[in-house]
């Protein structure tokens, strides 16, 4: 048979570097906890610590009593991995399929472009979560850069520092003014075009979605440090096989993933309305 011959882990290798291309939104995740999770259903429990009071304690007194021990709250945000998303597809022949110069960069992208999408919009609809809102009913050219600095003045009021990095996505129909107002590219512009990059603002990188999470008219587009949303995807499995009563090989794979907002006040929903 001749998917006998098709080598798994060639497409396997070019599948995950394609959907790590292509991902917007998941790129710029915490995925620190990757390593934690093997299989569907698995839980990461995400600790975090509060802080710490800072007292006063005046010079004369220096040499006397201070107050006892507190005990500091923690937190537990629990990451599960239950999302899959899967492909099913079938080839004339996988032997000249492979073959074929350019066939199997066509199918690939196919397959990742869906699957990139696919954990972008879901990552994208996290925006419920985030801990602050800017809202911008009539936006304009001459006012998208306010909504901008808005959401950002947010992140520095919690506590973000100004030297962090933030990421914005923004839709089409956004970026179109936001050009028009103002537009400052990378030095090194491939490098600005890759997984959706149009621009910098500040210390701000500007990114450009279709799968920016919209309700009716308005656009919630997500503004962020890389640390707001915890992200995993542990498992990518391709396999070839040959269809019953198909005169022909399919190739078939599914990944597995999970993503939560982890850190709410790194996080500002920018809900923007064109302007009629």
């Amino acid at each position: 048979m001749a998917y006998e011959n098709f080598i798994p882990e060639i497409w396997k290798k070019k599948i995950e570097h394609d959907l790590e291309r292509d991902c917007v939104y998941a790129e710029d995740c915490n995925r620190a906890y990757e390593g934690d999770v093997k299989q569907c259903g698995d839980t990461v429990h995400i600790l975090g610590v509060g802080k710490p009071t800072i007292s006063t304690l005046a010079r004369e007194s220096a040499s006397g009593d201070i107050t006892g021990p507190e005990e500091v709250e923690g937190t537990d945000t629990i990451l599960v991995i239950d999302q899959i998303r899967y492909f099913n597809f079938m080839v004339g022949d996988i032997d000249k399929a492979q073959a074929v110069n350019g066939l199997l960069d066509s199918l690939t992208k196919e397959a990742n472009e869906g699957l990139a999408n696919e954990v972008d919009t879901y990552i994208a609809a996290l925006v419920s979560g985030a801990g602050s809102t800017v809202t911008q009913a009539d936006l304009t050219a001459d006012n998208v850069l306010d909504a901008l600095d808005a959401g950002q003045q947010k992140l520095y009021e919690n506590d973000v520092k100004a030297t962090t990095e933030v990421v914005v996505v923004i839709p089409p129909a956004v970026y179109t003014l936001f050009r028009r107002a103002y537009l400052q590219r990378d030095t090194n512009n491939h490098e600005a075009l890759a997984n959706g990059k149009v621009a910098r603002y500040g210390n701000m990188t500007v990114k450009l979605s279709n799968n920016v999470n919209k309700s009716g008219s308005v656009y919630n587009c997500m503004m962020r440090t890389k640390r707001a949303v915890a992200y995993a995807q542990p498992v990518r499995h391709i396999e070839p096989y040959r269809p019953q009563g198909k005169f022909a090989d399919a190739v078939k794979g599914f990944i597995l993933f999970g993503a939560k907002v982890v850190r709410p006040k790194e996080m500002v929903k920018l809900a923007l309305t064109i302007a009629a």
